[in-house]
C-alpha cells in the first residue's frame, strides 16, 4: 500500500522542529518496515542541502510536490501531534476530497489493511 505520512513539521523553536522531523521519520521507517511503500515529507529537508548557490527551492514547490504524492497514495497516516498543523489539516482535507482514508495510528492502518484482504 502507498502510505503518505502527514504531521506537524515547522516550528519557531528549532528543537521542536527537529523533534517533529524525528517523529515523522520514525513513523515513516516503521511503515516501511511493515511492508508499505512510504512517502514522507519529513525527509524533504535533505533537498535543501543539495541546492547550489544559484538554486532555490521554495515552500510552495515542496508543498506542491507533497500534494502530488498524496494524490496517488492509498492511505494517509497521521503523526501524533498533528492537530495544530495547518499543513496537515490541508492534507487531510485533500485526502478526504479524494476519498483516501486517513488513519491516526499504524495499528489502525494495519487493521484496516488486513480487514480488506
Amino acid at each position: 500500500m502507498r502510505v503518505y505520512i502527514a504531521g506537524a513539521m515547522s516550528s519557531k523553536n528549532p528543537i521542536t522542529f527537529l523533534d517533529n522531523l524525528r517523529k515523522g521519520m520514525r513513523l515513516s521507517t516503521r511503515v516501511l518496515l511493515v511492508g508499505h511503500a512510504v512517502f514522507s515529507p519529513f525527509i524533504d529537508f535533505q533537498l535543501f542541502f543539495m541546492t547550489q548557490e544559484d538554486e532555490e527551492i521554495t515552500v510552495t514547490q515542496v508543498k506542491a510536490a507533497s500534494m502530488a504524492w498524496l494524490k496517488v497514495s492509498e492511505a494517509v497516516l497521521l503523526v501524533p501531534g498533528w492537530e495544530n498543523s495547518q499543513g496537515t489539516k490541508d492534507e487531510i482535507a485533500e485526502a478526504e476530497r479524494l476519498g483516501i482514508p486517513v488513519y491516526d495510528s499504524l495499528a489502525e492502518l494495519e487493521y484496516a489493511n488486513h480487514k480488506g484482504e
